[in-house]
């Protein structure tokens, strides 16, 4: 592992996510960071897109995934994304070796003073190696 990642930070999008009524009958506003790590030398040395990982692609896959769900957990809507984002062409193409995926919502339902409440999960992508 070279300890190379692309970090997508702070797409802001509204979604329906949670348990209580109110949560169940609006979308509410989330924060998502998306990293992806692996061998990012080749698009460092080519300068091409086919290189690594397509941005607007996957920004758009997010919104994407978060519009058509609409799960009661964080956990579940980070877990959707991530899959999501391993299967993608955005991201099967380029390098990659993990997707790590924050979840966050902006205005939790709670009675304290909390700013954000959310998951951050990681998984590996498994790819086959020579031409299996």
């Amino acid at each position: 592992m070279t300890g190379d990642r692309i970090e997508l930070r702070g797409l802001r999008l509204s979604a329906r996510c949670g348990v209580l009524p109110e949560e169940r009958e609006r979308d509410q506003p989330l924060e998502i960071d998306i990293d992806l790590e692996g061998d990012l030398s080749v698009a460092g040395r080519s300068d091409a897109l086919v290189d690594t990982a397509d941005y607007g692609a996957i920004c758009d896959l997010v919104a994407r995934v978060c519009a058509e769900s609409a799960p009661q957990l964080l956990e579940h809507l980070a877990e959707t994304i991530a899959a999501a984002l391993v299967a993608s062409d955005a991201v099967s193409s380029a390098p990659v070796t993990a997707v790590q995926v924050a979840v966050r919502k902006l205005r939790p339902p709670v009675p304290q003073q909390l700013a954000t409440s959310g998951v951050r999960i990681t998984r590996t992508v498994d790819r086959p190696r020579g031409g299996e």
